[in-house]
């Protein structure tokens, strides 16, 4: 074992400590950031408006501050954006992090001088904490890959602009910077497909140990590896590669193809960043969920997800959530988002200490009959079938069919792209569909009142979402395939790759 394994062993410790903190004190660690958080922006344009001098309480702070979406928050943003300073936050941000929306074309998200160190911190340490439960810290002395975007930075009004990710890797902190990979020059290339091609050239050889990405880009990755080498597995070409660290979808649905591709099932930590902020991380190999971070300098507060759509709905603080119920996530930050709807649904799977699992997202269902299907259900209901009869799943999207063929009901579309195929696709998406009941009873409901007719799958040709991203002009970096669709958008691009 070599000298930073050992020393991030003596590291992983002293921070466990510091966590320790937060498994046992969240309700008053939240209870702290929200005076600092009122108290630190009463002077901004914000505060002046949504009168933060008179705010004392969390009662006080839901009469003043309503919840909001990147639109309703755009006017101050713009602001930001044209360089005013003090106006959701005190100062200019520190940086802008650019993200694409779905309404609102660019998105420009505030990272200040007090937030950004969050993002860093809370990345080393899903690291430590793995290593202290694990007490595994070899892949410390060897190469470590972060599959994300270019670090080029521009200037908006004097403000560092990039993708978060981008804004990251110019911010590794030193004793990890012999150990990165790809090259600093190989991470500016801007073309996906060519940065990952690089990416191979450039580490096909070495030492690689740790590898950190969002898992369809990763298995993009590996994929152009084995061709490289006539099929190889992963273990094979990287024999001391141990860990993978992802973020940004849920892993089962690619967890089999993934640990085919590498030959062994691979140590994982699953990590919940965002450019709003880094909201939680695996902590423990052995309990479910992600540890929410309530230190962070995020005020969170939690909407019952059937509620979220309401004129007045419930908005409750860390204190009042339940286990196993939806929440749409709001955030307040250091960078200066107040009452910020981040468009994720997340529920608690624990709340000593609090951790949590995401769940879907609030503009990601199907409610086209009534039926309010999320992420998490349709994800559950394939994956229980596709494991129990041994089929592969490389990516899916589901979306309502509500013009059929004349003389048939409507119904859910299912657009699959198969690794291995089932034997018998029509028993196949039977099976999935009475999962899928047994996890919606508005949908049971719709199919036992002939309202709707039982989902359809269609086949996807082999590359039809990889070609479908490139399309878009959203291939790799941070990008992902939506679960579920309430339109026909991403369906009817599809139906081109239909095949029999």
């Amino acid at each position: 074992m070599g000298l930073k394994a050992v020393l991030s062993k003596v590291f992983a410790a002293w921070v466990n400590k510091d966590l320790d903190k937060i498994r046992k004190n969240s309700i008053a660690l939240q209870q702290k950031t929200f005076q600092h958080l009122i108290s630190s922006a009463k002077n901004t344009a914000f505060g002046k408006d949504h009168q933060f001098e008179a705010i004392n309480s969390y009662d006080d702070f839901k009469k003043q501050v309503p919840i909001r979406d990147y639109e309703d928050l755009r006017p101050y943003i713009d602001r930001v954006t044209h360089g005013d300073p003090d106006i959701l936050w005190p100062g200019k941000p520190e940086y802008l992090a650019k993200t694409s929306g779905t309404t609102s074309g660019i998105k420009y998200i505030p990272i200040s001088k007090e937030s950004m160190p969050e993002h860093i911190k809370a990345a080393r340490n899903a690291l430590l904490s793995y290593i202290h439960e694990t007490g595994k810290a070899e892949f410390a002395d060897g190469k470590m890959i972060f599959l994300q975007g270019s670090p080029v930075l521009n200037k908006k009004a004097g403000i560092s602009v990039g993708r978060l990710s981008g804004i990251v890797a110019n911010l590794v902190p030193k004793y990890l910077q012999k150990n990165r990979l790809p090259s600093y020059a190989v991470n500016c290339i801007e073309d996906w497909e060519q940065k990952v091609d690089a990416i191979v050239e450039e580490t096909l050889h070495a030492d690689m140990r740790l590898i950190s990405g969002i898992p369809p880009w990763c298995q993009m990755y590996f994929d152009r590896l084995a061709a490289k080498t006539g099929g190889k597995k992963i273990k094979n070409i990287f024999p001391n590669f141990k860990l993978f660290v992802y973020g940004g979808v849920n892993f089962e649905p690619y967890r089999a193809r993934i640990e085919e591709s590498i030959g062994f099932k691979i140590d994982s930590i699953e990590t919940y960043p965002a450019s709003e902020g880094f909201i939680a991380f695996q902590d423990s190999q052995k309990e479910k969920g992600l540890l929410l971070l309530t230190d962070s300098g995020i005020f969170y507060e939690f909407v019952p997800a059937e509620e979220f759509f309401n004129e007045n709905p419930t908005r409750l603080s860390l204190q009042n959530v339940e286990l196993d119920k939806n929440y749409t996530l709001i955030l307040n930050t250091t960078a200066g988002l107040w009452g910020y709807s981040i468009g994720d649904i997340i529920k608690f799977v624990s709340k000593d200490p609090y951790r949590i699992v995401v769940t879907g997202r609030i503009k990601h269902y199907i409610s086209a009959f009534g039926e309010h299907v999320i992420g998490e259900e349709v994800e559950q209901a394939l994956m229980r079938v596709a494991n129990e009869q041994g089929v592969d799943i490389v990516e899916f999207t589901v979306a309502p069919q509500v013009n059929p063929a004349k003389g048939e009901l409507p119904y859910h579309e299912w657009f699959i792209e198969f690794g291995k195929k089932p034997t018998d696709m029509k028993a196949f998406a039977l099976k999935v569909d009475k999962a899928l009941q047994k996890k919606n009873i508005y949908y049971f409901d719709l199919i036992e009142g002939n309202i709707l007719q039982p989902l359809i799958i269609q086949s996807l040709a082999k590359d039809a979402f990889i070609n479908y991203m490139r399309s878009q002009g959203k291939l790799g970096g941070q990008n992902k395939v939506p679960r579920l669709s309430n339109d026909r958008k991403i369906a009817d691009e599809l139906e081109k790759y239909i095949v029999e």
